[in-house]
Formats: C-alpha cells, structure tokens, sequence
C-alpha cells in the first residue's frame, strides 16, 4: 500500500492543476445540487419491528383520515392570578381564540376545552388540542403564523398562552457562534503546531473544500434518501473535525521528509505513502463503524452513519489528493522561516521540525518519563479512568422531550403548565389499540374494548383512561391513558410494561390484539433496543479493532491493549455524560436546561464514531514507533522516536477535534449538545490518557513481546506495510528540475520476525 500510495503522492504533486480542478469542480457540482434540490424533512423517529410502531403503522391503516403522527398543537391557557379560566371573559377570549383557527389551512380539528373537560380541578389552566392534515415538517409558514398570532391575540386579553407540540419543531441550522469559536481554536493551535501560516492554511482549506462538498451531497440527497438536519449536522462535525487531522498529519510527514533533504516531489510522495496509509486505515476504521451503525435497525441512525461515513470518506480522499497537489504550489513555503534557513535540498536535518536540535521536545521527555516509570503511569492512568467512567453504572436511555428544551422556549413553558394543571404524565399519555378485527360482532368488539379500558385502569400508576375512539368499521378502538409520572421517569417505563402484561391475559381470552403506543411509549421501545443493541454491537467493534490492527501493526498485543484503551475511553465519557445530563454537573456552565435521562441513540453513536477517532490516534502514534522498531531500534527508543515525530502532531489533531466538538455543544439541540459533550471527552481521554500515557506504559513493560506475531498468523494475514519499509528501500527518483538535487535516504537495518 505505501508504495501505491507513494505514487498518488507524486503523481498528484505533478499534476497538481489537474488535481485543484477536478476537485473543484467537485465542489462546484455539489454546492449546484444542493441549491437546486429540494429542502430536506424531519422525520419521527421509528424503530420497525417493536411493539409501539406496530400500533403506529395499524392506526395509519384503520384510521386513514387521520396522521398517526401527524402535527399537533397545545394551546395551553392560564387565567391571570386570582382568576378562573372559566370566567366569563377568560372563557370568551379562549373562544375567540380557537374559533380564528378553526377551519384554517390545514387544521383538521379543535378541541373546546370547556366541553372536553380539558381545564384542570382549580379551573386556572385550561388547553386545546389542534391538529393538523400534514407532519409536522409540512406546515406552512403562515400556518405557524396563524398559530402563533393566535396565542398573542390572546395573551393581549391578559391570559398567558403557550403553545406545546410538535406545529413548532423546527429543524437546527448549523452556523453558531460556539462553532466559529471552534474552528478558531482549531486554526490557532495549527498554527502553533506546524510553526507555518501556509501549512496551518493549508490543512484548513483542504478541510473546509472536503466538508463543503459532503454537507453539499448529505443537502442534495436529503430528499431521495430521507436524511434529516441532524445527519447534515454530524457530517459537518465529523467532516472537519477528521479533514483537519488527516491534512495534519500528512503536511507533517511532508515537512519532516523536506528538513531531511528531500525534494519536494519526492517529499510529497513519501508523506502520502507513510502518513497517508495510516490516513487510509484511520479512515477506513472510522468508516466501517459507522456504516455498521445500520445493524441497530434504527432508519435514523443508519443514515446519521451513512452520512457521517461518506463525509469521512471525501476527507480521506482530499487528504490524499489534494494535499500533496497544493503541496505543489508551496513547495518549501510549508516549513517556517527558520527550518528554510535551517535547511536547503539535499541538507539532512536529523531533528524533525518540531524539535530544535540539541533540545528534547515536550514528546520525547515525556516518553523518556513513562519509560522510567511505566508501571506507575499504567496504574495513574487507569484508576483515573475508572473513577471518571463510575457514573456510567447509572446511565439511563431517553429521548428528548420538550421538556430538555430551553424555559425561554413557549414549548417549554407549555410542557409546564401542563404538569402544573394535570400532573407529570400528562405530556406523556400512552395509546392503548385495541383490535377486535377477529371477533365476531360489534357486540363482542364493544366488550373487549370496555374489559381493556378496565384493565387498564387497574393497572397502578394510571391516572386515568379516557373514553374509546372507534374507527369506521368499528374493528379498531384507541383508548388515551394518562400515567401519574413524567414521560422520562423510570415509573413509567415500569408502567408501560405492567399495562402490557396485564392486557395479554385479555387478548388470551378474547383473540383481540392489543397495542400500547404513543410518543412515551415508542421513546421507551427504542431506548430499550439501544440498550440491548449496545453489547453485541460494541463485541463488533471491538472485534474489528483487533483484526484491523492486528494487520497493520503485526503484532497480537497492540490490538488488545488498544481495544482495552478503547474501553475505557469510551466509560470514562459515557460516565461524563451521566453526570452532566442526568446529575447537571456543570450542566449551566454548558447550556443544558434539563438534566434527564441520555438520548438513547447516543452510547452506540458514539461508540462508532470514537472508535475510529480512537484507531486514528492509535495508528498515527504507533506506526512512527513501529516504522522506528522494524528498522533496528529497540522496544524503548522506538516508543521515544514514535513520541519525537508524532507526539506533537497527535496532541494538536487532539485539540483541533476536541474544539470542533465542543464548538457544538452551543446549539440547542439536546441530541447535538449531547454528542458534543461526549465526542470531545471521549477524545480527550482517548488521546491524551490511553494514548500517551497507558499505551507507551504498556509497551515499555512489554518490550520484544509487544510486536510478536505467531508464525502462522503471520504467514494467514497479509503484510499492508503502513511503515512504508518498501520506501526505505526504494532510491529516491530523479528531482524534476535540473536544479533540483537528489536526497538520499540511508538505509537502516530492519527487523527480522
């Protein structure tokens, strides 16, 4: 692989305008099809195959007038202070206020609260339930309009009017200031890393193209393929956060190759064909867990990991096109001023560029401290680790209501008021269907659901069970039953499950089919999915990781010791998301409004998505410490030459990503807040605790053993040669100009295993 990807290397570095115009094209294609495709939708989230989206897709079947999970709206009214709602002006305000939306564009009903006895026991709060004949996605601006003005007409009268549900849901734009800030950290630590502002620009600009031609494709397809804001969103995440490290890492071999004496060309080539085959394996390993997201059966969060994917996928090949092309155009300008003086074609510098010669760097007297003290480093570390991943043990699944949202928001406000008038689990009442399709008469149909309602209503925790609605045939009856605790408590997931182990003793008895349902319910569903979901998909993983690294690095114990590190940089974040969403540490610090049980979808997002980030760190760190061992170095000076080339570009990639992450957690959406908060501790804790202090421990307190491989696996898995060996042997090729002067590249003794 090296030497194919020496090739590219070159040739991309010769026909660099060729190269810049094909990519640029690129870009200009996606941005047109993304001007000119249709704007995407949000859709529900649904998990096919459990027991709340069977009775979604049955209700949509028997009910077709009706949106099982169409839009709605709580206009939700309180009296002012001292009065009822139900006073004559107060109740002729809410009147007039309902009547102007009755018979609006596409409203389908509303309810009068005085007659549906929808005003709570101290007659302060009163609400309206208005749906609509479209999702949520496709109403109308002015049918949000009419809503909203709706509400302040009222709040005019002196009633305080709030509007819940799902009319107002809005999709989350990309573009705050806290990702700005993000993308200016990133571009300061650049600079300070690479000492250059060419190559800091460079690695940014090349990151910027790659993510403006995915978020171009993710806007193009989101129609055709369903993908929602938040896909879009990740894509732009990921898509800077890995564009800016793969054009990191190989710029760096690129300037390390140049201080040695290397032409440009032949500096190109050999940067694409060392640092690029670790791009390629990190890309690869990114990009196979999240792909493998799609065997959770989740449709959201496959194509939140399709979309994620090909965004990673378009920064790996930028990195290892463009890159060396725009290479081409700067030549030696990539170094800083004092490496150019330092340094002229065909000048070996034995130093690489980050290290001043005669002076350690900051990454090689650390690797000389852990060589002296592994076993305190491993055990530091480690311990420090567990306590952080502790809080994980009380990790609990949710989903997000409105609830998580913001209290200056008037969804939020709603869901109060709400609780306030009729209790916690009125924001979250369950839908029981009964189908009688089987029976025998409208007589028997009309029993069964009347022996349901009655169950139901025995069940404890039930509040109460309203009235049934049939449907036309009168084979299908929906029962509404109303918890006493909120929507996220762990009473009503209990509560979900007694209601359904009470009513299976009915449809013994009767043949009916009964169904408990709704937003509560679904949430509960998929939350328990996830959960069952996360080991066997997290064997997967980690399954992956020791194959995978078991071919690059040829070596049985570097794969478990970093699939081991792995799991504990994945505890350690899981275990701060606990105590920021459920516990609120640090919670107003962060934004976050509501502390309340983990979105369900993101241990296993972010399993997938750190264990390539994590594998990248990994592969960049160890394949210069391999690259030094297969040469003739030992165990030691290989951990402390692996330190002195890439210790400083791994800790800067680590911050750049760690700032794009956090840059995110500014929006408000809880499902990105979360991911922010969880990618950057996870890449905190992967790249500065398991990769630079627990792995450079381990292998020093495993010397020889840690690069043994038995013979017959050696023989079975096939050699990728990611240290580039093949290069060392290769004499460097003829410079281009005739001004230009060949470098040679000594020959160091290799390995033998």
């Amino acid at each position: 692989m090296a030497t194919f990807l020496y090739r590219i290397g070159r040739w991309a570095f010769r026909r660099r305008r060729l190269v810049t115009r094909l990519w640029l094209g690129a870009l200009l294609l996606a941005g047109v099809a993304a001007a000119v495709a249709p704007a995407g939708q949000e859709e529900d989230l649904s998990m096919p195959g459990t027991e709340s989206q069977q009775a979604f897709d049955l209700l949509d079947e028997r009910f077709p007038e009706s949106n099982s999970q169409g839009a709605e709206a709580r206009l939700v009214f309180r009296a002012p202070d001292g009065q009822r709602v139900t006073a004559r002006e107060n109740r002729a305000a809410v009147e007039d206020t309902l009547g102007s939306l009755d018979g609006g564009d596409q409203v389908a009903s509303t309810t009068d609260p005085y007659e549906t006895g929808a005003v709570s026991e101290d007659g302060t709060i009163a609400y309206s339930t208005i749906t609509y004949t479209a999702d949520a996605v496709d109403l109308t601006e002015p049918t949000k309009s009419a809503l909203e003005d709706a509400a302040s007409k009222a709040r005019d009268t002196g009633l305080t009017v709030e509007i819940g549900g799902s009319a107002l849901d809005a999709e989350e734009e990309p573009g705050g200031t806290t990702e700005i800030i993000g993308v200016a950290v990133a571009a300061v630590v650049l600079v300070l890393a690479l000492g250059s502002l060419v190559a800091a620009g460079l690695s940014l600009m090349t990151a910027f193209l790659g993510v403006a031609i995915a978020f171009g494709l993710v806007s193009a397809l989101a129609v055709p393929l369903g993908l929602t804001s938040t896909v879009a969103i990740l894509a732009l995440m990921l898509g800077l956060a890995v564009g800016i490290d793969y054009a990191l890492f190989i710029t760096s071999r690129f300037r390390d190759e140049l201080a040695r004496g290397s032409e440009p060309e032949e500096a190109a080539g050999r940067a694409v064909g060392t640092a690029g085959s670790a791009v390629v394996f990190a890309g690869a390993t990114v990009f196979i867990a999240l792909v493998g997201l799609g065997v959770v059966g989740i449709p959201e969060l496959t194509k939140m990991g399709m979309g994620g994917a090909g965004a990673v996928a378009v920064a790996v090949l930028v990195a290892l096109t463009l890159v060396p092309a725009l290479f081409g155009y700067f030549g030696r300008r990539i170094l800083s001023r004092a490496v150019r003086k330092a340094t002229r074609p065909g000048t070996a510098r034995p130093h690489p560029v980050s290290e001043a010669p005669g002076r350690p760097g900051l990454g090689t007297r650390w690797a000389r401290f852990v060589l002296r003290r592994p076993a305190r480093v491993l055990l530091i570390a480690v311990l420090g680790l567990g306590a952080v991943a502790l809080p994980a043990l009380s990790l609990e699944l949710g989903l997000p209501g409105d609830e998580s949202k913001s209290v200056e928001t008037t969804q939020r406000r709603a869901y109060d008021l709400l609780s306030e008038g009729f209790g916690p689990g009125f924001n979250g009442p369950l839908t029981v269907v009964v189908d009688t399709a089987a029976s025998s008469g409208s007589a028997d149909n009309r029993a069964t659901t009347d022996l349901v309602a009655k169950t139901v209503r025995g069940v404890d925790g039930v509040a109460s069970v309203g009235d049934p609605v049939l449907s036309r045939t009168k084979d299908t009856a929906v029962l509404t039953a109303v918890p006493r605790t909120a929507p996220n408590s762990g009473e009503t997931k209990d509560l979900v499950h007694a209601i359904r182990g009470a009513v299976s003793d009915v449809e013994a008895d009767t043949g009916a089919a009964v169904l408990v349902t709704g937003t509560t319910a679904l949430n509960i569903d998929i939350s328990e999915a996830m959960s069952d979901a996360l080991i066997p998909y997290l064997s997967v993983v980690i399954g992956l990781a020791v194959l995978l690294l078991m071919v690059v690095f040829r070596s049985v114990l570097v794969p478990v010791k970093a699939a081991l590190g792995f799991l504990l940089s994945v505890g350690a974040a899981f275990g701060v998301l606990v105590a920021v969403f459920q516990w609120g540490w640090a919670a107003d610090l962060l934004g976050i409004e509501q502390t309340g049980p983990v979105m369900s979808l993101m241990p296993i997002l972010i399993i997938g998505i750190v264990f390539g980030l994590a594998m990248d760190y990994e592969v960049f760190l160890l394949t210069r410490m391999r690259e030094s061992y297969v040469h003739g170095a030992s165990p030691g000076d290989a951990i402390v030459n692996g330190f002195r080339h890439s210790g400083r570009v791994v800790a800067a990639a680590a911050i750049i990503m760690i700032s794009v992450f956090a840059g995110f957690i500014g929006m408000s959406s809880p499902t990105i807040q979360t991911m922010g908060v969880g990618l950057a501790a996870a890449v905190a804790f992967d790249a500065f605790v398991v990769r630079m202090a627990i792995a450079p421990a381990v292998l020093a307190l495993l010397g020889h053993r840690a690069w043994w491989l038995p013979r017959i696996l050696n023989r079975m898995l096939p050699n990728v040669d990611i240290e580039g060996a093949a290069l060392s042997r290769q004499a460097p090729q003829v410079p281009s100009s005739a001004t230009e002067s060949d470098a040679a590249v000594p020959r160091l003794p290799v390995h033998r295993h």
